[in-house]
């Protein structure tokens, strides 16, 4: 049920969360019922197995023809503004109630275990998502939030529960729910809904992407908020420290009204400045760039002031499938995105970085593994399934035609694979020209340095690849010998480790030395506190996420290369990341006071 206008307030308290779309938001609880459904188990007689099958097929088409429905529905002009170029999450949502692994397994389980609709449902959905949660990469574990929103849309329609409509919001208020899917979070109007919390969900979330492209404050993954929070209370929603002021006193309440006056000021001011180059002021250049999973994104990433494509990752390509994407498929992906950004723009492709812990649904990637994190995946898994690469690389090197691409390639550890996987782009372009089909014949082909091993022979590497991308998210994990899933030892991921800056100063001298381009493309590009520290290693480009792009610039047009190498020489000279951390959050703070930086 909805509350919004409860007159029982709680006492004032703090709830914190994830900070998964920046900016301050002020306003009344709306509590919109989106908990968790709990079927009921029944056993069935052999007789009502086909009825039971049918219902459940009679729920999936259902749920399908209501995502249609919303699909079309945010295409018109009741929709947001940015609901067209993030339609593709309904289609992913589409694409899964077609699933085997969901559709026909769920399926199996009414039939051979003879039980009702909604249990197997509940059963396989548990263990689908439980083999999400084995994933390594974070963008694809949050993955399994897509899985429980297709289910439970499905279970709606078969246990014929209410749903609470995001129509029924007539005016500003702050959502608070348990969670909240992509369809929801696509039909919110940003006229009406000022932010949302919820119980679930992760900064890596389609949710949480969709709110920043919407601009919408958001705190998600706080555990408890729904249960802290009563319809009407008032609220504050700090979406850059990642915490919600419930029933704010009268001095909170005024000092968050001057931080959301400031840092919406500093927002229209970036955007402003958002088409200037990122150059500091003592004439130092960097490119700046983003990162995108689908050619959708492109819009966004140009619209922050960025032309290139640094990191496409074409995993979803393989995803939520039975058969591999077509050789066409690829080619027209691909295409699609260099069409969509400027003449003179490059999109760097990243060759699948599948495996053990990134499977698709396809048999062909069914691998066992004890340790996922290094088993058969990147680029030691496109050279067992060659042809599986070489369709990829022909729809890569036939897109080439039409713009600017690079091939670059995932998890290279050493010289014998890049050797391996260039003799294959070779081959497979003395193919293209014995079919007359036109390609780029000098297109980049370069390597992420995201493998210890690969940092520290960087200098050979250099010497055979066209560029370097360093991927500091496994960089560090595997430097460090840290799970980063695991809460465990999830503290000890620290970007500032005196060993990670000097394997990146080491790698990029490197890339100096051999006259190639270097860029990063992981998460710490993104962050603005590390800019200085990553400006004074001299890097030819950085690449991110669109909404980072104008932050990250404004601090870059602010500095000066020789105080950025300063802060570097300095950052190198301590012993423990513990005081890297403190100087580096001192130095930025200082030079920043009315920046918004995150907190190490």
């Amino acid at each position: 049920m909805i509350m919004a206008d409860s007159n029982t307030n709680t006492t004032n308290c703090v709830v914190s969360g994830v900070g998964a779309s920046p900016g301050i938001a002020i306003g009344r609880a709306f509590l919109l019922d989106r908990g968790k459904l709990k079927p009921r188990g029944e056993k069935i007689p052999s007789d009502r197995v086909a009825a039971e099958t049918e219902r459940f097929l009679r729920a999936v088409a259902d749920a399908r023809q209501e995502l249609e429905e919303i699909k079309e529905k945010t295409l018109k002009s009741g929709g947001n503004e940015v609901s067209g170029q993030h339609n593709y999450i309904l289609d992913v949502h589409l694409l899964m109630m077609k699933d085997k692994m969901l559709v026909d397994d769920t399926i199996t389980l009414i039939k051979e275990k003879k039980i009702n609709a909604e249990w197997a449902l509940s059963l396989n959905t548990e263990k689908i998502i439980n083999f999400f949660e084995q994933m390594q990469d974070a963008y694809l574990r949050e993955r399994q939030s897509d899985v429980a929103h297709v289910s439970e849309r499905i279970l709606r329609h078969l246990t014929k529960s209410d749903y609470d409509s995001i129509d029924r919001i007539s005016h500003g208020v702050i959502i608070v729910a348990h969670d909240l899917s992509p369809a929801d979070t696509l039909q919110l109007n940003p006229q009406k809904v000022s932010a949302f919390v919820t119980d679930l969900g992760g900064r890596t979330s389609h949710t949480a992407i969709v709110a920043r492209s919407l601009e919408i404050p958001a705190v998600v993954g706080t555990e408890y908020a729904t249960e802290k929070i009563n319809g009407g209370d008032r609220l504050v929603v700090d979406g850059i420290e990642g915490k919600i002021i419930v029933n704010p006193s009268r001095e909170q309440l005024a000092a968050y009204q001057e931080k959301k006056k400031q840092y919406n000021t500093f927002q229209a001011q970036l955007i402003l400045n958002c088409d200037l180059p990122a150059e500091t002021t003592d004439g130092f250049r960097v490119a700046l760039a983003g990162n995108i999973e689908t050619p959708e994104e492109t819009e966004s990433i140009i619209s922050h002031g960025a032309s290139n494509i640094g990191l496409y990752r074409t995993e979803f390509l393989y995803l939520n499938r039975q058969t591999l994407p077509s050789e066409e498929e690829h080619f027209l992906t691909y295409k699609k995105v260099t069409e969509s950004l400027p003449p003179e723009s490059t999109t760097t492709i990243r060759t699948f970085d599948l495996g053990a812990d990134k499977i698709a649904s396809s048999e062909y990637f069914q691998e066992e593994s004890i340790n996922p994190a290094l088993g058969l995946r990147g680029i030691r898994l496109c050279l067992n399934r060659q042809e599986i690469f070489v369709t990829q690389i022909r729809g890569i090197l036939k897109a080439s035609h039409y713009g600017k691409l690079k091939i670059m390639l995932p998890m290279v550890s050493g010289l014998k694979e890049l050797r391996q996987a260039r003799e294959i782009v070779e081959a497979t372009k003395v193919e293209l020209e014995r079919e007359k089909v036109p390609f780029d014949a000098e297109i980049p082909v370069g390597i992420m340095i995201e493998v210890p091993s690969a940092a520290i022979i960087s200098d050979q590497l250099a010497r055979e690849a066209d560029f370097f991308s360093i991927g500091t998210n496994d960089l560090i994990q595997y430097t460090l010998a840290l799970d980063r899933s695991n809460e465990h030892v999830s503290y000890l991921y620290e970007p500032l480790h005196p060993a990670i800056l000097r394997l990146l100063d080491q790698v990029i001298s490197n890339a100096r030395d051999a006259e190639i381009p270097v860029s990063i493309c992981g998460e710490m590009a993104g962050e603005p506190i590390y800019t200085l520290v990553l400006l004074g290693l001299g890097l030819d480009k950085l690449s991110m996420n669109a909404i980072s792009i104008p932050h990250i610039k404004q601090i870059i047009r602010q500095s000066t290369f020789v105080e950025a190498r300063k802060m570097l020489e300095e950052s190198l000279k301590m012993n423990t990341a513990i005081e890297v951390e403190a100087y580096v959050a001192k130095e930025m703070n200082q030079r920043f006071p009315e920046t918004f930086l995150m907190k190490i």
